[in-house]
């Protein structure tokens, strides 16, 4: 064979091996997903099977001793919905040659869901698969000692992981959301029963691709909930299990992953939620709590996994996955009435943009991991300014990428998982990408997606089947 056929083998080769590395960061998986089809999702008339599920119906105790703490990782990204810890407790930035604390493992059914803490508990709502249940796991968060479950008898196929969502918890109540759309509410300490709710035999919604990842909301005892179907989003009692308020769903929009984040602005309480088909804020309070204040209704992608991030002064950040890219809206004021405008929108390679976590808003700039198809910055942690989130401020650079796992704030120190369990401990900067620590918690981690939980210096972790406490106390 002579060098000239050489090279030209070579030549055609490498072409070729370019064009599929430029498919594969371009692609769109959803692209040809049907978002329904009758009879193909075991609901509505006609169906050979629908399960009549029991919520709540198990109830195992097995211990009521444990160390009492102090502090609460109430919900989703905390109790203030940012995503960065208030806690005075100062953390560890470096392991050492000890490497970090594990205070116990916790093996669970296959998923994404993650911990809330209340003053020394952790509740983790698991799929257990040989059971074939939703179970509410109550464990000590200093030992990983199981206090008691509930949980109801549901049947799930795996579809990458089961569990993905995140109790909501108070002092009196819990409230639960499983992948196929049961809702529990429970009372905190003892886990008995309050009411349950099955959103799509109430509702006749559809269950987003990939199961329910919205996450509960609770605000002043009262349950919070996107429903899709019927009714967009509705509040229900505590204490009682009463719908205070429906939202009418006239434009017909469906469940997304996405979760409800309160916002006020201009004195007014509203709940921001990005469906599948539009951008809402629907009134919080007040005799018209639960009418529609404002809403765009042309953010319609097929999955839509982040949450709205509502800054300040009326900006709204909005991004998902899939090419969809991301938005920044202004919404406005005058006289009690609420308008919304589009500033710009734009591709994921032209600047921040999240395929599966909300970006973190902290001094005034905006971080997050950018998704696969994001260009130069593909998988790196980047800094923009709300003005203009097109323009990177840094990035963490190309020799140091990040998957679809979590990131957070907490005593000055940002924390950011990897798909493979490997946590990153980092300097939050609005200048530069600031590393102080790098390490693989769970050994042959995989898909380790499940955001953090942080109370009293404890850490919360976990891939798909593992979950880790890291005592991170210093």
């Amino acid at each position: 064979m002579t060098k000239r056929t050489i090279n030209i083998i070579l030549i055609i080769t490498g072409t070729i091996g370019f064009l599929a590395i430029f498919w594969w960061l371009n692609a769109n998986p959803t692209k040809d997903f049907r978002v329904h089809l009758e009879g193909e999702d075991n609901r509505g008339e006609g169906n050979a099977f629908v399960q009549e599920v029991n919520i709540g119906e198990h109830f195992e105790e097995f211990s009521n001793e444990y160390l009492q703490l102090n502090e609460t990782w109430t919900n989703f990204r905390g109790a203030d919905f940012d995503n960065i810890s208030k806690s005075p407790v100062k953390l560890i930035e470096k392991f050492g040659n000890e490497g970090p604390k594990i205070l116990w493992s916790m093996e669970l059914g296959e998923g994404h869901s993650g911990a809330a803490i209340w003053k020394g508990l952790a509740y983790i709502l698991d799929y257990d698969e040989e059971e074939r249940a939703d179970v509410l796991r109550c464990v000590s968060l200093v030992d990983g000692k199981e206090l008691w479950t509930r949980g109801y008898d549901v049947a799930i196929k795996r579809n990458h992981g089961m569990s993905r969502t995140i109790p909501a918890v108070t002092e009196d109540y819990i409230v639960t959301i499983g992948p196929k759309c049961h809702v529990m509410c429970l009372d905190r300490e003892t886990g008995n029963l309050r009411w349950g709710l099955d959103i799509v035999k109430e509702y006749n919604n559809e269950i987003p691709f990939w199961y329910t990842g919205q996450c509960p909301l609770i605000d002043n005892e009262v349950a919070i909930l996107a429903t899709g179907g019927s009714a967009l989003m509705i509040a229900v009692d505590c204490e009682t299990g009463e719908k205070l308020w429906e939202t009418p769903n006239s434009n017909a929009y469906k469940m997304s992953h996405s979760s409800i984040m309160p916002f006020t602005f201009e004195g007014r309480k509203m709940y921001v939620y990005s469906s599948i088909g539009a951008l809402t804020g629907v009134a919080a309070d007040g005799p018209d709590a639960g009418k529609i204040l404002w809403e765009t209704n042309n953010w319609n992608h097929s999955v839509v996994a982040p949450s709205p991030v509502c800054m300040p002064d009326g900006k709204i950040f909005m991004t998902a996955g899939y090419g969809a890219g991301s938005r920044v809206l202004q919404l406005t004021e005058n006289n009690g009435q609420f308008s919304i405008e589009t500033l710009y929108d734009y591709k994921p390679k032209e600047g921040l943009a999240c395929e599966q976590q909300t970006p973190i808003l902290w001094n005034g700039h905006l971080f997050g991991i950018v998704p696969k198809d994001g260009g130069q910055y593909r998988n790196q942690m980047v800094c923009v300014h709300p003005s203009d989130t097109r323009k990177v401020v840094w990035s963490s650079g190309k020799e140091i990428r990040f998957g679809l796992g979590p990131y957070f704030i907490a005593d000055n120190k940002m924390f950011i998982l990897n798909d493979d369990g490997t946590l990153t401990i980092a300097r939050p900067s609005t200048e530069k990408y600031l590393q102080l620590e790098q390490v693989n918690i769970i050994e042959n981690g995989h898909d380790a997606w499940a955001p953090f939980a942080l109370a009293d210096g404890y850490l919360l972790m976990r891939d798909s089947k593992t979950m880790v406490c890291i005592d991170m106390n210093l």
